[in-house]
């Protein structure tokens, strides 16, 4: 379990990041009564003791943005990998008994106690487990995107964000368009009728091949220390990073499912390590026969790169990029001039982490970030089954899916 290793587009570990690098590297029941404490419900002003599952690039940085925001205090760490935790722990002083490795090192920390939230910032392949585990023990839950690499997987996510409703848990998932003035703003148009009847679009991930973060190999130690190209631990790259453009493209069409997904991908380009694809191109077909052409790749080509949506309707256009501008082209009122995206990697992350914090003390425990989230991860597995088989796949061939993607990791200490 864990996050040696930060997500595909999530892979800087300071503060300030530029929009060209990012895209250039782009036994617990009887636990569980004890892993709530029981002033933070009494005491409104109480700190947020926060657990964090994953000490890799994006873990470690996300880390310091929870420690900067001054309402949570960082009570433990864990991670498969000793020198990732030592250099967490290093940074928030924290004790030895606080910080857990091993490949249940997430089950450990929760089981020890003391804790009032998880954030969990592991591989996608752990995301599932490492949830239910922690709302069945009474934690809440900041989890990253993707929320899984398979269909079941989502809707073991989906059933946990609704048992932390039950419970009175709040249950966020991270994706920063969702928390961008600009976007919000813009998809309320669109759901408002600002671009008339839709009639097609376009969805696109165009950036470089990401950096390794150990040596290459095929051990569960490698392969987890460069999990981003790992199929069975990230999804391939159509979910672990192409899922921020299809979760705006499924935004802009008000979530409703696809009906079908056809199209192709391959490994082309990046052949050295791992065996994610490089390359997918699909064409999404929503009700009403509109169509969306999506197209990514995770390559060098000395091209333009982006993470941009493109929506065209009767009355005008939704243009909208992932670090650039957001707005929507037309005549009279649908005119929205909208705004540059600049530093939303970081500020998104912020926001999320603000809002998580206040819907804890509001006791606000709605968790609608959870099946958006949910439907955008399906529609990125939707788009793999049907590059992977190479013929069509239904909605209908989505939601049956069983199969459960294995990671092979036995080997590794538990």
């Amino acid at each position: 379990m864990n996050s040696s290793l930060e997500t595909s587009t999530d892979n800087q570990s300071t503060s300030s990041i530029s929009r060209r690098r990012f895209l250039a590297q782009t036994g617990l029941a009887a636990a569980s009564t004890l892993a709530v404490r029981p002033t933070l419900a009494a005491d409104a002003g109480a700190k947020i003791r926060l657990g964090v599952i994953g000490c890799g690039g994006r873990g470690s940085w996300i880390t310091s943005l929870f420690g900067e925001h001054g309402g949570y205090e960082i009570a433990g760490v864990a991670d498969f990998f000793q020198d990732r935790v030592d250099t967490v722990a290093a940074k928030f002083q924290l004790k030895p008994e606080q910080t857990f490795t091993g490949l249940k090192c997430a089950e450990k920390l929760i089981a020890k106690g003391g804790l009032d939230a998880v954030a969990i910032i592991s591989p996608p392949y752990f995301h599932p487990e490492q949830a239910r585990t922690a709302v069945e023990a009474g934690l809440n839950v900041y989890v990253a995107k993707p929320i899984a690499v398979d269909v079941p997987g989502a809707k073991s996510i989906e059933e946990s964000g609704k048992l932390a409703t039950k419970k009175g848990l709040v249950f966020l998932v991270d994706f920063q368009t969702r928390a961008n003035e600009f976007f919000i703003e813009a998809m309320k148009r669109v759901h408002g009728g600002a671009l008339g009847e839709i009639v097609f679009g376009e969805s696109s991930y165009q950036c470089g091949r990401l950096g390794l973060k150990g040596p290459i190999g095929t051990t569960p130690e490698a392969r987890l220390r460069n999990w981003a190209f790992d199929i069975a631990l990230s999804g391939d790259i159509i979910v672990e990073q192409n899922i921020h453009t299809l979760d705006v493209m499924n935004w802009a069409m008000n979530h409703v499912a696809p009906v079908r997904c056809t199209g192709t991908g391959s490994r082309k380009v990046r052949v050295d390590v791992g065996d994610c694809w490089d390359n997918f191109q699909l064409t999404y077909e929503y009700p009403n026969k509109v169509g969306i052409a999506f197209h990514s790749r995770q390559f060098d080509c000395d091209a333009p790169g982006g993470i941009i949506n493109k929506m065209y309707g009767s009355k005008g256009a939704l243009l909208a990029e992932y670090g650039g501008n957001v707005m929507i082209r037309g005549a009279g009122d649908t005119f929205y001039r909208g705004g540059r995206t600049n530093a939303i990697y970081k500020e998104g992350t912020q926001t999320n982490i603000k809002t998580f914090h206040e819907l804890i003390g509001k006791k606000d425990v709605a968790n609608t970030t959870v099946p958006v989230s949910v439907k955008s991860n399906l529609i990125a597995i939707m788009g793999r089954m049907a590059a992977y088989t190479g013929r069509t796949v239904t909605w209908d061939d989505v939601m049956k899916s069983k199969e459960k993607l294995d990671a092979k990791l036995g080997s590794m200490k538990a």
